[in-house]
């Protein structure tokens, strides 16, 4: 059954919040519609996804209830409510909704008339909503797991469930929301589901409510303590085990895997303490309250950082093709994202690099620790790919916008390999000592919040002792790839004559 809500403001709405980054500001006039004007969608300017997310107010807490049926084709009931501060007056609220049908809305408890307008979900309110106030939307809705038409991402069908994989800009097709990660908000869930499933989210558990009768059912309840990002939210359904260990300094620990491979998973799962211990050594304190490991049965593609517990297809732990330091530093990947990407989210989806170059430089500097692969090795042979994924995909913080349909065709080899490139160069070019204070004063200064490149060129100069903005306008922006600090003999490389394409993790 779905959970009532409180009537309460939700304790988020307690916290100031940082304001938002020029782009929104740039936005905001655009909401300012007379009544009787066309419902359409909006954006907050991104300039890859320039329709994604909405001006005009600032989510606080997002409340999501889901009732789901017992089967992974068929929709899933649900209630979501948004805690919301305006930041322009508004006669109308865009949410970013676009895969389900809407039963009814409201707005501070009152009916309110919606439309829909491209991939927003367009509220009218009977009465403006004034600059500064807090307001409470409550959408009735049904959230669809099948896939959507021309659209990738959103619910993720495993072969006993369900789980989510919302990143770039795909959390719109579970729920509305405010779709960008620049607009971060503390969560809540309500998961219902009929006995016999584990259902589990992202934060802690805060209680198991079983309802009698014939076909009785359970609802899971789980609540974050840091806000998050809406392409960060995950939530798994399944005939699932959930195994709990605790990690360095007493944080609880929670793997979500197929309960029928529980023991052949295990090695697996108990490698991830000692991996929050190495990473804590890197850079600072783990930023969340849990961590965990959910191995879905699905075919993916892709594995994925979901705050607090990260998607992984189940195969690749059990796939005798990989090797075992590969794995690894693969686990370590989406560890580090908590760090890099989740606590310190984008500002904008240019500068995802941040997110995926450090990914990408931890991972591989656990394997040189770890397994002996040499970081420079691999640094060398991204710096001979460099110009051609410049070409094939832009420049690392200014990537080409993807095809239509297609939002993970922004992870590309050039925010992956050839951001820590980048990375590679800045350690370089400040040295070692300056470079690792950086990074652990970069995500301590900006945890719980969402930052630009701009940001870091300004830290990075700061604990360099320089102004770098030549320096990153020539790595981060230009079409080739600048010569190597420490190592002029490195040279651009002919593609070979059969390339595979990178796997986004």
């Amino acid at each position: 059954m779905l959970l009532t809500r409180p009537t309460r403001p939700h304790p988020a709405l307690r916290f100031l919040r940082r304001p938002k980054a020029a782009l929104l500001a740039s936005a905001v006039t655009v909401c300012l519609v007379a009544a009787g004007a066309p419902a359409e969608p909006l954006g907050v300017g991104d300039r890859i996804f320039p329709e994604l997310g909405n001006p005009g107010y600032d989510v606080a807490a997002y409340d999501l209830a889901f009732t789901y049926p017992g089967s992974n084709d068929r929709p899933l009931k649900a209630v979501t409510t948004i805690d919301a501060r305006l930041t322009s007056s508004l006669n109308r609220i865009n949410l970013d909704f676009a895969h389900g049908t809407v039963e009814s809305v409201e707005v501070d408890g009152r009916r309110a008339a919606f439309t829909s307008a491209g991939e927003d979900l367009v509220v009218t309110p009977d009465h403006a909503l004034p600059l500064g106030s807090v307001t409470r939307i409550t959408v009735r809705h049904t959230s669809d797991p099948r896939p959507a038409d021309d659209e990738d991402g959103g619910w993720v069908r495993t072969t006993d469930g369900l789980a989510m994989a919302n990143q770039a800009d795909a959390a719109h097709l579970v729920f509305p929301c405010n779709d960008h990660p620049s607009d971060k908000a503390m969560f809540t869930f309500h998961v219902t589901a009929p006995n016999g499933y584990t259902a589990v989210a992202n934060g802690l558990p805060t209680g198991v409510v079983k309802a009698g009768g014939s076909g009785g059912s359970t609802t899971w309840n789980y609540r974050s303590r840091h806000p998050m990002a809406t392409e960060l939210a995950q939530v798994s359904i399944g005939h699932s085990a959930v195994i709990r260990r605790t990690g360095p300094h007493g944080l609880p620990l929670r793997d979500v895997v197929p309960a029928a491979d529980k023991k052949e998973l295990e090695p697996w799962l108990a490698k991830t303490p000692d991996q929050i211990g190495w990473m804590e050594s890197k850079i600072g304190p783990y930023p969340f309250e849990t961590y965990g490991v959910l191995m879905a049965q699905a075919s993916t593609g892709f594995e994925l950082e979901t705050q607090t517990l990260s998607l992984f297809e189940k195969d690749i732990f059990t796939e005798p093709a990989y090797p075992k330091w590969y794995i690894e530093s693969v686990m370590v990947h989406e560890l580090s994202h908590q760090w890099f990407g989740d606590s310190v989210s984008p500002r904008t989806w240019s500068d995802v690099w941040l997110n995926e170059g450090h990914a990408t430089w931890y991972e591989a500097l656990y394997a040189e620790e770890k397994a002996d692969r040499p970081l420079e090795d691999r640094m060398k042979a991204a710096y001979g790919a460099s110009d051609r994924w410049r070409a094939a995909g832009g420049p690392p913080a200014r990537p080409k916008p993807p095809a239509p349909g297609q939002k993970i065709g922004i992870f590309r080899p050039n925010i992956y390999d050839g951001a820590a490139l980048v990375l590679f160069a800045l350690r370089q070019e400040i040295g070692r000592d300056a470079f690792e204070r950086l990074e652990k004063v970069w995500v301590q200064e900006n945890r719980d919040t969402s930052v630009g490149t701009a940001d870091f060129v300004r830290l990075a100069s700061a604990i360099g002792g320089r102004d770098l903005t030549g320096f990153f306008r020539d790595w981060l922006y230009g079409e080739k790839t600048p010569p190597m600090p420490g190592h002029p003999d490195w040279k651009q490389v002919p593609a070979p004559a059969s390339a595979g394409s990178a796997k986004k993790s």
